[in-house]
């Protein structure tokens, strides 16, 4: 079955085309909006999907071009899985999730149109996945390219996220995850992959100066002809463990890898695979551990900070000292 929707053009605001709510299921069909044109930037709708109740699912479904995919907010064990399609402007929001929700499968890739002016509007505008308030959300292989923002976390009325995200990908972003804020109980992130390299500022990891919480990536890939790794501020902790970092500074400007202005900072076990600049820290770091890493090349770790940081044990093709003061 194929809707094809037109209810709601031009505005944001009105209802979904389709709500769920208790114990409910959406299950093989798709949603396509006839009167978007690919030749120009989108026009705005409302969500395709609602997600409300209890149990609701959305299962098998492809949201073929909707300007908003699916909200998935005020409901309790949300279920999104086997979904795949080219939401313009927002994939999947999530929000106000007090019992825990699952998001499996899901798929967001330019299959509609890459048309220049649309695709250019969904590389700077578009957020794939949006997360506010969930109390430990479940996210599991899941990809998207092509957006201006892959994985986005914020903090909402309702508060931030925790939650366990195994297998995530982010392609041709411009930045591939944003933390505006999450939970101090943590975002683990595992067997990513994130890569940037268009866009003003490339960057595959943004952490804003209001972050309080921790995000922990392990065992991901970072690569792409990006600027940098990660810009990191905040009061958290943001910790990468055998991660591998393959490119950075692609206009060979001297940019580190990981661009850290405060808060904490674990590296431990990763692979640096350019001779390039790979860690500084500001003056406003607190902490900061670098330690058991393969170094391709110089070792080139500065340090404006007064805190506690330890630079150790790092294998490097260079064996001058590990850090100095700037």
């Amino acid at each position: 079955t194929t809707f094809l929707v037109t209810e709601g053009a031009g505005s944001e605001d009105s209802p979904a085309f389709l709500t769920l709510n208790h114990n409910s299921t959406l299950k093989g069909v798709v949603i396509y909006y006839p009167n978007q044109d690919p030749t120009e930037e989108p026009k705005p709708y409302p969500y395709a999907i609602a997600m409300r109740g209890k149990n609701p699912a959305v299962l098998a479904v492809e949201l073929l071009n909707p300007y908003n995919g699916i909200d998935a907010s005020r409901n309790e064990r949300h279920l999104i899985r086997d979904v795949h399609g080219q939401p313009l402007r927002r994939g999947i929001f999530v929000d106000h999730i007090y019992d825990i929700g699952r998001i499996e499968n899901v798929h967001f890739n330019p299959w509609w149109s890459m048309k220049p002016k649309l695709f250019a509007w969904q590389q700077q505008h578009g957020e794939a996945f949006i997360f506010g308030k969930s109390d430990w959300q479940y996210v599991y292989n899941t990809f998207c390219f092509g957006y201006g923002v892959g994985y986005k976390f914020i903090r909402s009325r309702s508060g931030d996220c925790n939650g366990n995200f195994l297998g995530i990908g982010a392609d041709d972003c411009f930045t591939a995850l944003e933390v505006e804020q999450c939970s101090p109980i943590g975002l683990l992130i595992s067997n990513g992959e994130f890569v940037s390299f268009h866009g003003p500022d490339p960057t595959m990891v943004r952490v804003s100066t209001n972050n309080v919480g921790s995000v922990r990536f392990v065992n991901s890939a970072f690569w792409g002809p990006c600027n940098q790794i990660a810009k990191i501020a905040g009061r958290g902790t943001v910790g990468f463990s055998d991660c591998t970092f393959v490119q950075w500074d692609r206009n060979k400007e001297g940019r580190h890898a990981l661009q850290v202005e405060s808060g904490n900072l674990i590296v431990r076990g990763c692979e640096f695979q350019e001779n390039k600049p790979q860690i500084s820290l500001g003056a406003a770091v607190r902490r900061a551990v670098v330690s058991a890493n393969l170094i391709k090349g110089k070792l080139s770790v500065t340090s404006q900070s007064t805190g506690s940081v330890i630079v150790k044990d790092n294998a490097s093709d260079d064996l001058k000292p590990e850090a100095k003061k700037e």
